[in-house]
Formats: structure tokens, C-alpha cells, sequence
């Protein structure tokens, strides 16, 4: 997830024209060295596994048989290259390339439109299951074409421009206060310890800041509604989901043929999670037209409005339709996020004492206020999270399918193809892209010379993308960035971290990743 800025549409082009230009002149990407098609090899020469045995690999006692995706991968790479072909069993063909050259050939070639498959099942429940609130919508996690290149473009202005994430600090700050008051009331008073469910307290903070920020509205998550029967069904819902999508649309989709029960539980997960979120956002709304009605303010002091009140004064139903995306998306990959870069700043003290000694610059007691203006001054803050992400990223990477043949790595890659761009776990997992691939050494992601060495080869930029680039880069992502920047920054500031545990097996890895372990992190209250 967090890293460099990429900003809007302009500013995405403009960098994938400077690093296009970079790839050039350092004679490695694919605009001076790229094979011409009439002289590249044929689509049918890829080499991978044919149908009926990538079919068996999944069956018991199969070679990726409770594999994780990113190590299927991994491993196919030492068996067929950088680039490979993994057939499909009900559709189309995925292309595996884990060569970042072609990374640059696939993002100047994706079109008007880029097309990123989505998961069939999110699709059917929207299209078909719960049509009456999506209306055949999409949204933006799962959208494509003139559509969903028309809601993107309402949407930029208001996720992406920095100016508009600083407007919803405050609603962060506070839901953060609560989070700290939280740690003090659970921890142990003599281990200084949190409960073995502290990632359901992660989770929390992150779904009610995602509801202060999107509806302006406070679900009550970390306090008062607790323990409401609302709070636990959502919370299951979203482990469920995660679960579940990955077994469904990654394996071969029985469920489209047979009555799965698998896919009534996952139908069952998204109502749930859909109808908590739509009342609430049902409720907002009725609350900004009664507001308006009166004259009144929608906010309170020190308050700003929320996403859903400046896209419904374009289009109501997008306004849903994008809160609920922002639910939908945004939780679990924040969650691993954060807690990624909490366990590596616990299990590296110097790093954490460095971070601390820049955080006291610009809070120079514990209840400073935080502001987007002293939060530029930050940038070891920024380079550990980065790091955080880069341990412990969330997925394997993105698909784009190609409007026409392209050539990657020597291949002919016909139109039509869906190809996969393996970059957040071959980052984090192959030495020659990232030297001392398993320290968590944030100083690899500053301006200095000095660290160079850290990143590997600079010739190959697109090797790390938590968040996409181009059109379809993450809209979400700067409400993310400030969302981890607030609550790492608090609770170091705070507490000194600790966590006295292996974290080798932290989290499990299936297509998403989800947590494996107790956080049973030790706050020991900073004195000054």
C-alpha cells in the first residue's frame, strides 16, 4: 500500500512518462529493447503446466493443494521462468510475468479503459443478487469500461486530491484517541500486554475510521456499540468474505454449475455487510437533506463533510455505491498493513527509537496536535510503513487484460489476455530485487544516496506496487496513507511498542492475506 504519492490522472501520467523515459536511457525497459512482434515468439511456446495437471495440482495431495498464491507463483517461477502461462479451467488464460520490464509495456498498452478481471461472484451478487441496490453498477473495485471510467473521474477529485484528505484529519484524530483509550483500559497491568484478540481492536479502528471519514458518521465500533449484535455480525461477515472469494473465484467456480454451500455462506457474508452498510448510509443521507432543509450545518465543529455528502450532490447512487466499495475494500488490507509495520517496528527497537526521536519533532509532547502540515516533516514515519507493506504485503499483485498484442519478455501476449503482474510478492520475496530481502530496514525508501544499495536494481520501478498504478491505481490510497500515518504516529508517540512472540507465521496467505497469530502487543506508557 503506502508510498510515494502517485496523485491524480495528470500526475500518473506524468511519472509513467518520466519512468518510461528512465527505463530508456538506462537501456533495460521495454521502449529501447522491446521485441518486435513480427520477430517475438508465439503465444503457444509460453511455457506452463497444461490443463489437467494445473487441475490436479489443487486436488488433495496436489502440488498447490492449501498453497498459498503467492508461493504458487514462486514456485512456477523456478519451474518456468519469468514469464508463464496458467490455463483456464471455465475461461480465459492468466499470464504470469515476474519480470518488472514488462511492467511498463502492459501499463502504456492497457488502454482507455484498463480492464481488470474482477471476482465472478462479486459480480453476480452485484449484477444479479442485490441489483436493487447496485442497480448493475459495479463500483470501482470491480467495474470496467465507459462506466466505470465515468465514476472514476467523478470520484478522483474527491479521494485523490491532497487538499480533500486534509480535510478529514480530525475525524481520524478523534476516532484514534478512542483507539488509545482503548489499549489503556485492556492491557495487563503488569505484562502492559493486550488481549490475544487485539486484531478485532485493529479492525475496528479501521472500519470506524473508514465510516468517520466516509459518512462522517460514528458507528460506535471501539465504544458504546461495542457489543452490539450489529458490530459482530459485520465483523464475521468480513472474515468470512475474505475466506471465502478466495476459495470460490480462485479454484475452479463449481458454484456456477452445482449448489455450492460454500457460495450461499459468501452470498449470505456480502447481504449482511450490504445491508448494515447501505442503513447507515441510508441514514447519513437523511441526515444531510434534513440538515439541509433547516439551514443547519451537517458537521460539527472542527468536522468536515464527508465523502458520501460531496458525491451525492453529483450522483446519489455512486455516492453509495463508492462508501460501500470503501467498506468493502478497505478494511482487511489496512488491517495487515498496519499491524505488518507495528510487529516490525516491536521487533526492531532502533528503528522504532529513530522513528520515535523524528515523531517528537513535530509532537513534541504526547498530546500534540497532529496536522496534516507537520506530518510532511515525517518521512521515516512514511519509510517504515512503506517497509511495513513491503514484509507484509496484501496480495500478489493486479491483472490488467491487453485491448491488442503486446510483447512481454519475447512472447507474443494476444488480445485478450489477462495478465498478471506479480510485483507486491516478488518484491517482498526475491533477493536480487530487494538485497537482505527479510530486514526491515525503512532507510531503503529515503532520499540518500547512502541507501541505494537497499533497493535493488533502480532500472526496474515497477517492482513494487502496493496500490496499482495508472487509471485504476487505488482510490482509496491517500485516505489509507493518512489513516496508517495517524495511527503508527499516535502509538508510537504514545507507547513504546513491544511484542514478545515469534512472528514468522503473523499472517496467512491465500489470494488476501489475513492474520494467523495473536497480537498480544506489549504499550508500555512513554513517560514524556
Amino acid at each position: 500500500m503506502l508510498s510515494t504519492q502517485l496523485g491524480g490522472p495528470r500526475k500518473l501520467s506524468i511519472r509513467l512518462l518520466k519512468v518510461e523515459r528512465a527505463l530508456a536511457t538506462k537501456g533495460t525497459g521495454a521502449a529501447k529493447d522491446a521485441t518486435p512482434l513480427e520477430q517475438s515468439k508465439p503465444y503457444s511456446e509460453l511455457p506452463g503446466p497444461s490443463k489437467l495437471n494445473f487441475v490436479r495440482s489443487f486436488l488433495p495431495g496436489g502440488r498447490y493443494k492449501n498453497v498459498a498464491v503467492h508461493e504458487m507463483f514462486l514456485d512456477m517461477n523456478k519451474r518456468y521462468g519469468d514469464i508463464f502461462r496458467m490455463p483456464g479451467v471455465a475461461g480465459r488464460d492468466v499470464v504470469i510475468t515476474l519480470n518488472p520490464v514488462d511492467y511498463a509495456t502492459i501499463f502504456r498498452n492497457e488502454g482507455q479503459y484498463p480492464y481488470r478481471r474482477s471476482f465472478e461472484t462479486l459480480e453476480y451478487y452485484k449484477k444479479v443478487h442485490r441489483r436493487d441496490i447496485y442497480e448493475g453498477a459495479d463500483g470501482l473495485t470491480s467495474g470496467n469500461g465507459p462506466a466505470w471510467s465515468k465514476m472514476r473521474t467523478a470520484v478522483n477529485p474527491i479521494l485523490l486530491q491532497p487538499r480533500n484528505a486534509k480535510l478529514y484529519i480530525n475525524n481520524v484524530l478523534l476516532v484514534n484517541d478512542e483507539f488509545l483509550q482503548r489499549i489503556r483500559a485492556i492491557r495487563d497491568p503488569t505484562t502492559q500486554e493486550v488481549p490475544a484478540d487485539f486484531g478485532e481492536d485493529i479492525r475496528r479502528l479501521i472500519l470506524e475510521s473508514i465510516g468517520s471519514v466516509a459518512l462522517n458518521t460514528r458507528l460506535g465500533l471501539l465504544g458504546e456499540n461495542r457489543e452490539s449484535e450489529e458490530a459482530k455480525q459485520l465483523i464475521q461477515a468480513l472474515e468470512n468474505i475474505l475466506e471465502l472469494s478466495f476459495q470460490l473465484d480462485i479454484m475452479p467456480p463449481i458454484w456456477k454449475y452445482l449448489p455450492v454451500p460454500m457460495f450461499k455462506k459468501l452470498l449470505r457474508a456480502l447481504d449482511t455487510i450490504t445491508d448494515i452498510c447501505y442503513n447507515h448510509i441510508q441514514q447519513a443521507l437523511q441526515r444531510i437533506e434534513e440538515d439541509a432543509r433547516a439551514g443547519r450545518l451537517a458537521t460539527e465543529p472542527g468536522q468536515e463533510t464527508s465523502i458520501l455528502e460531496k458525491l451525492a450532490q453529483f450522483d446519489r447512487k455512486a455516492a453509495v455505491i463508492i462508501a460501500m466499495d470503501l467498506f468493502f475494500a478497505g478494511v482487511d488490507p489496512t488491517l495487515v498493513s498496519l499491524t505488518g509495520t507495528l510487529l516490525s517496528l516491536a521487533k526492531s527497537p532502533a528503528k522504532q527509537a529513530r522513528l520515535l526521536e523524528e515523531i517528537k519533532g513535530v509532537l513534541p509532547e504526547k498530546n500534540s496536535l497532529l496536522t496534516i502540515e507537520n506530518m510532511a516533516h515525517l518521512p521515516y514515519l512514511r519509510a517504515c510503513i512503506k517497509e511495513g507493506i513491503r514484509m507484509y504485503p496484501i496480495g500478489p499483485g493486479t491483472l490488467r487484460r491487453m485491448p491488442h498484442d503486446v510483447v512481454l519478455s519475447g512472447y507474443r501476449i494476444v488480445a485478450g489476455t489477462d495478465v498478471g503482474i506479480a510485483a507486491n510478492y516478488q518484491m517482498a520475496n526475491i533477493e536480487k530485487f530487494v538485497p537482505r530481502v527479510r530486514e526491515f530496514l525503512p532507510e531503503r525508501w529515503l532520499r540518500d544516496e547512502s541507501n541505494s544499495n537497499l533497493v535493488g536494481d533502480t532500472a526496474t520501478p515497477f517492482m513494487y506496487l502496493p496500490f496499482g498504478f495508472g487509471p485504476r491505481a487505488c482510490a482509496g490510497k491517500r485516505i489509507v496513507d493518512m489513516m496508517l500515518e495517524i495511527a503508527v504516529a499516535r502509538l508510537v508517540r504514545n507507547f513504546e511498542v513491544g511484542f514478545d512472540y515469534p512472528i514468522e507465521n503473523a499472517f496467512k496467505a491465500q489470494f488476501f492475506v489475513k492474520p494467523n497469530i495473536p497480537f498480544k502487543f506489549k504499550f508500555v506508557e512513554r513517560s514524556v
